[in-house]
């Protein structure tokens, strides 16, 4: 008990996430997702109790062999005198009732096969005959097609409809007797079950109830025979195949006329018994021995069901992620079992299922791969407590590096071709003021979390230092990376969309500067103290590039260097040359806009902005003037465009160098 205890303690967030994701998995499969596994809990149970007898119903088919034997044409009806024949021979052995699954919705053209069947109809007392309905979702009205007069009236209007409520994979799972009380016809089943006084008809509400199909086999394992050995009087009267039985006619799933309504869907059974399809009729047949035997099967509740699901998933999250790995495995099967043997019982002995196979096949493995990753992370926890610590300060790359290899851990530097970052929150000291210095911590602690986290480390970038609100991280040390430039840019669109912090009601947004160039790489400091940072001129070449966002109301600026090596995998426009303060060469700056495959949103932005641009070098500052406006059209806060209509009136009647090409110097950083 203890070492249970000992073992909740330790491991209890791990129990708790594993029993959370083990329901929330139950709960999602509940759902249209699910369906595929609930359909397996319905029908697997089948396979394992395999046939069972089902005796009071029989079936007449219509088919190949009758087709040749009576001489009857293929799509076309058959002669009615051959089913005034037929009927006449069944009811001579005093049948429950005879239901005949073909619609005769027209008269036929020998006017007096159809007077001989309704007389036949007539004879019998205990005919039903089938109707096509039609509904009307809209109206929540029901359309219905009778067989034509002569035939409606000599049944006593019974009849029954043929609707079927297949499932996405085409089994027939549910028997809807009647969408309503009051509708005109109940199913071919219930009117059957009506006919030989089953109990359950008695019951009003039994009318509308939706049941679960018990199929008893395979496709003929209701008794049938053949409609000619009927007509033809090959089954003598005395051998009583069809006393005290509800005779059900139609057409068999082989037979290839046209003329018959035939239709054939997979049972339960169909997967295991390969090309065994059954017919509609005999589908009928079922739910109608369903109903006068009671046996039908009912799901359990919705509420008993999601409640056990989530409750098991719950549970057995819990447990697992308690228990060794091979442990864990052992349980979870015993648990899988146990989930079928309570089905298989509730389905043999009382008629009832619920969707086992979600936990089987579902909770159980997420609550076993939930257990096993926790234990192992754990266990890789323990065994790299050193790493965790120095993660706390360094990058999980860094942290490997500088634990795998002793050099790195000496004073030294070497010089290293790098993507440099330098980020930066917009009027941050203003955004701030005010706020207390708790919150202060927590709301930088909670953004450099999702800075680094979410943003640089995924990128496999290196976090130098944070200064004060900004960040100083750098791409292709101390492992060298082949695409060190695109990793960087890639980080810093994502930086660009951290825009979920905010403070005293202002959003933090994050503005970049990112170069690529040399810089001296290493550790630097005293032998008691020291960084692992970078120095140089690119350095602070990144850090003006970030600085320069102010000026042109833009996120993420980039050098040439960078653009070039990016090589075409991330949108920019240019926006022109840059003298910045502290260097005397302009530098080419772009502004880096969306990822290659959003390059159309910013098409006529940047070819609008790459226009006026042109204009401006060339020092028709008119005409520059009158295409930034058309930048500012179709998108008003473009800052670029915005910074050059103001140039532009500062330059407008200054004289300018002859070498002068468009570039800007700027006095401030």
């Amino acid at each position: 008990m203890e070492e249970l205890k000992a073992r909740i303690k330790k491991n209890w967030r791990g129990a708790a996430i594993g029993a959370i994701c083990a329901a929330m998995v139950g709960w999602l499969l509940m759902t249209t997702a699910g369906d595929r596994l609930t359909h397996w809990s319905y029908d697997l149970p089948f396979a394992v109790r395999g046939a069972i007898p089902a005796t009071n119903a029989v079936m007449v088919y219509l088919d190949e062999e009758s087709h040749t034997a009576l001489g009857q044409p293929y799509g076309a009806p058959w002669d009615r005198s051959l089913h005034a024949k037929l009927l006449r021979r069944i009811t001579a052995q005093h049948p429950k009732g005879v239901v005949f699954d073909i619609v005769f919705s027209d008269p036929g053209e020998n006017t007096n096969a159809d007077n001989d069947l309704a007389a036949a109809i007539k004879e019998s007392g205990k005919v039903i005959l089938a109707t096509d309905s039609k509904y009307h979702e809209d109206e929540k009205t029901t359309q219905y097609y009778p067989p034509f007069d002569l035939l409606y009236n000599a049944c006593d209007a019974r009849c029954g409809t043929t609707d079927f409520y297949p499932d996405s994979d085409l089994v027939t799972r549910l028997h809807l007797p009647a969408r309503k009380i009051d509708d005109l016809y109940g199913s071919e089943a219930w009117e059957a079950a009506k006919l030989a006084d089953a109990p359950i008809t008695h019951i009003d509400s039994a009318k509308t109830h939706r049941f679960n199909i018990n199929y008893y086999g395979p496709s003929d394992t209701i008794p049938w025979i053949s409609f000619y050995k009927v007509v033809s009087d090959e089954i003598p009267i005395s051998t009583n195949f069809f006393r005290n039985k509800m005779v059900f006619v139609g057409a068999h799933i082989t037979t290839v006329f046209s003329g018959q309504r035939k239709d054939a869907y997979p049972t339960p059974f169909s997967f295991w018994h390969k090309d065994t399809f059954s017919s509609g009729v005999e589908i009928e047949a079922t739910s109608y021995l369903n109903l006068l035997r009671h046996d039908f099967l009912n799901r359990i509740s919705p509420p008993s069901e999601y409640a056990t699901i989530v409750l098991f998933g719950l549970v057995s999250g819990f447990i697992l992620a308690l228990l060794r790995p091979l442990m864990a495995v052992f349980v979870a099967l015993v648990l899988a079992a146990i989930s079928f043997v309570v089905d298989y019982v509730l389905f043999i002995h009382f008629h009832l299922w619920f969707a086992w196979v979600i936990i089987a096949l579902a909770q159980l493995p997420v609550a076993l791969t939930c257990s096993v990753v926790f234990n192992s992370v754990q266990l890789y926890v323990e065994r790299r407590l050193f790493e965790q610590t120095l993660g706390l300060y360094l990058s999980h790359k860094l942290v490997k590096k500088f634990a795998n290899d002793p050099k790195l851990r000496l004073p030294g530097a070497e010089k290293q071709l790098l993507t440099i970052l330098f980020t930066d929150i917009a009027s941050f000291t203003t955004i701030s003021e005010g706020m207390e210095g708790n919150d202060l911590a927590r709301l930088m602690n909670q953004y450099f979390q999702g800075a680094v986290q979410n943003c640089i480390f995924p990128m496999e970038g290196t976090v130098v230092k944070y200064i004060g609100d900004a960040i100083f991280a750098f791409w292709n040390a101390p492992e060298p990376q082949a695409d060190h430039a695109y990793r960087a840019c890639e980080a810093a669109l994502r930086l660009r969309q951290q825009d979920k912090f905010s403070a005293n009601g202002h959003p933090l947004l994050t503005r970049l500067g990112l170069h690529t160039g040399e810089a001296n790489v290493g550790n630097f400091g005293s032998d008691a103290r020291f960084d692992y940072t970078a120095l140089g001129e690119n350095i602070n070449l990144a850090a003006r590039m970030e600085g320069l966002n102010k000026y042109l109301g833009t996120r993420v600026l980039i050098t040439s260097d960078t653009k070039n090596a990016i090589d075409g995998r991330l949108v920019a426009r240019y926006l022109g040359l840059f003298r910045l303060k502290g260097f005397e060469k302009a530098v080419g700056v772009y502004e880096l806009m969306a990822r290659a495959d959003e390059e159309s949103e910013s098409a006529e932005l940047r070819a609008r902005f790459a226009a006026a641009l042109e204009k401006f070098c060339a020092r028709d500052f008119a005409g520059a003037e009158i295409a930034f406006q058309r930048v500012l059209e179709i998108s008003p806060e473009d800052g670029p465009s915005q910074f050059y209509l103001e140039h532009i009136n500062e330059l407008v009647g200054t004289e300018l160098p002859p070498a002068w090409k468009g570039d800007i110097t700027l006095k401030d950083k």
